[in-house]
């Protein structure tokens, strides 16, 4: 497995004002309770407290927190933390003084990274007692240790720090840095950081919480980022402010972890994904295209943060969704849904309107593709002021149709009040299979595309005499997979699902079913049933007693799963191993055979069937995976899939 996952996490320390034994005390603790994360981030001046105000100017208190820093990085290795501690603290250097991150490993400094931005305006005074990054005069500061050895350590806004391996590359910035308007962890990503460090003193006023969110969320997903923010708590002194210990961890722009408000000593902590920030940053290209930063200087870590023995312990901590596709909350469900439903119908209207097509022609079967396809047709044409009868719904029963799908095809058609025509294809079938000398018993892949092939021409003929286009109903997961018939149910003239799921389009079936269900409860129960109904092509002829013989995931495997594996491949970059061991955890249910059974075949039905999507109709696309050959997914049909099915 390629992972590349360490723990980070951010603090927000009892302070004691101008107390730096104390203080340092209180980290250790806290240092040593998380030995287990790579890297500790406390707040800003956390060393000292940030409220000393006019006590920065008293050599007693640096003295005291140089030494105690020391202290504090020699005592946390000794017992057995190793990895980066990062904590606020004055620093003079250059007959100045300046508000830095001191970054601590081995048993000693290893950076010192100076504020750049320096707050002078409503309740902050930093000028007063700071100099900004950009007075500095040095490169290195002279640090004394407690041995009597003096050593010289890296400092400057424009340092990098990696591990020795180079799997993770650190940088920071202070509170207000990030309230410029040009960051410098914008610079620090480009210069190569994954990880940004934020020890923050930022006060709370009404809403600023929130603002203070949507600044880190922002940095984060546009530097494709790691950020790791740490705020003062509240035993900062209050006498004209408060402090609530606002600590984020953000991965790409996905808030992972929060507090605010917390108890004094409380930690947050996360299981971070340096794979997926650095894939995220091969996938844009325009990343790098950005202003080039200055070189950047980088201090080499003499070990490792990134553990390549725990990665499927870490693994196992990160939050898998199920479903990846399909937003967990309710709310932001309804939303997400409603939004598709409003591209679908805005792109289907628009090609509409275009083409001066008079009619929608859809191929109305009673499973779930066609009958949201439906539903976006209907809703075009009630955003383009047209009656819903202008949507021709087409019913081609053959020997695999059910009673059960038959029925609920003509009922949402009727219901809604489309023009509904039944075409049974059961005749023109046998005819075609004669005229090609094919058994009418032999129940193959050419039975089965026969009727495919033979309901599209209908749709087609049918759209040609009405004046029409024909809507396509096949979804993504069916385009990933190749499931469909080549110039069959696999064409059309504007397909409204071509970058939806299936996953997402049980989720949209059932968030129609729910809006209508006040105004149209009998559309609703209809939209129900379709729901509950077994995912079927409906191809091989009914059992005696009519019931479906043939079913779509007995064959191919669930589609949760090849939903699961599409959207980690496409948006993750991740590689077969890893995604087989995130499905293990997102379904524990699941044997660990059938997972890796369902995944080769996603990976084999993928390679093999490219050439589908190489000539796919036009359609909308929804979300960040797409398989357009226009837009998202270029492949040649003949890459082979050898290299992706060697997992375990």
């Amino acid at each position: 497995m390629t992972s590349q996952l360490l723990t980070v996490a951010a603090a927000a320390p009892r302070v004691h004002i101008a107390a730096p034994e104390a203080n340092a005390r209180e980290m250790l603790a806290l240092a040593v309770e998380n030995a287990d994360a790579s890297v500790i981030l406390f707040p800003e001046l956390a060393v000292t407290g940030y409220t000393c105000a006019d006590l920065f100017g008293q050599t007693r208190l640096l003295e005291a927190s140089r030494r105690w820093l020391n202290w504090l990085a020699k005592e946390a290795w000794d017992k057995g933390v190793k990895g980066l501690l990062a904590v606020g603290a004055p620093v003079p250097a250059d007959n100045q003084l300046f508000n830095c991150l001191v970054l601590l490993h081995g048993g000693a400094p290893v950076a010192v990274v100076p504020k750049s931005c320096l707050p002078n305006y409503g309740e902050f005074y930093e000028k007063r007692w700071f100099a900004p990054a950009s007075a500095r005069l040095s490169d290195h500061v002279l640090w004394p240790l407690e041995n009597g050895e003096c050593i010289q350590v890296p400092f400057g806004e424009d340092l990098l720090v990696a591990d020795r391996t180079g799997a993770v590359v650190l940088a920071a910035e202070i509170c207000e840095d990030l309230w410029a308007p040009v960051p410098p962890s914008g610079f620090a990503c480009l210069a190569g950081a994954d990880v940004i460090l934020n020890p923050s003193a930022s006060n709370e006023t009404v809403t600023k919480s929130d603002y203070r969110r949507q600044l880190v969320k922002g940095q984060s997903a546009r530097c494709d980022c790691v950020y790791v923010y740490a705020g003062a708590g509240d035993t900062e002194s209050t006498t004209d402010l408060v402090f609530s210990g606002h600590g984020m961890i953000c991965e790409n722009g996905r808030l992972l972890a929060e507090q605010l408000y917390p108890a004094p000593g409380s930690v947050i902590r996360a299981v971070v994904d340096i794979e997926r920030v650095r894939t995220d940053r091969l996938r844009h290209g325009s990343y790098m295209e950005s202003i080039r930063p200055a070189p950047w200087r980088t201090v080499r870590l003499a070990a490792d943060l990134i553990d390549p023995a725990a990665q499927g312990r870490l693994l196992a901590q990160r939050p898998v969704e199920r479903l990846p596709f399909v937003p967990d909350e309710p709310e932001k469900l309804d939303g997400r849904c409603a939004e598709i439903a409003r591209i679908q119908a805005t792109g289907l209207a628009r090609r509409l309107a275009a083409s001066g097509a008079k009619r929608a022609v859809i191929g109305l079967s009673g499973g779930l593709d066609s009958t949201l396809a439906f539903l976006a047709a209907l809703q075009a044409m009630e955003s383009l002021g047209r009656p819903a009868a202008d949507v021709l719904a087409v019913s081609m029963p053959c020997v695999g149709t059910t009673q059960r799908t038959f029925g609920n095809a003509a009922a949402l058609a009727q219901l809604t009040g489309a023009e509904y025509r039944e075409v049974p294809i059961k005749n023109a079938l046998e005819g075609h299979l004669k005229d090609i000398g094919h058994s009418a018993d032999l129940y193959d892949t050419t039975f089965e595309n026969a009727q495919a092939r033979e309901r599209t021409q209908i749709l087609m003929d049918l759209a040609n005499q009405e004046g029409g286009i024909v809507v396509g109903t096949g979804d993504l997961s069916e385009l990933a997979l190749g499931w469909c018939t080549y110039n069959g149910d696999h064409m059309s003239m504007y397909g409204v699902n071509a970058s939806i799921p299936k996953t997402l389009v049980k989720a949209m079936v059932a968030w129609h079913a729910r809006r209508m269900c006040d105004e149209h409860p009998h559309i609703t129960r209809v939209l129900l049933d379709i729901l509950d109904t077994p995912i079927s092509p409906e191809l091989l002829p009914v059992g005696q007693d009519g019931a479906l013989v043939q079913k779509t995931e007995e064959t191919l495997g669930k589609y949760d799963l090849h939903d699961f594996a599409l959207y980690h491949m496409l948006r993750g970059g991740y590689s077969p191993q890893r995604i087989l061991e995130m499905a293990c955890i997102a379904y524990p249910e699941v044997s660990r055979q059938t997972v890796r059974t369902t995944l080769k075949t996603f990976y084999r039905r993928f390679f093999t069937q490219q050439f589908k999507r190489s000539c796919l109709p036009d359609g909308p696309k929804v979300g960040s995976v797409s398989l357009s050959p226009r837009g998202d997914w270029r492949m040649p049909s003949d890459a082979e899939a050898a290299e992706f099915l060697e997992f375990e």
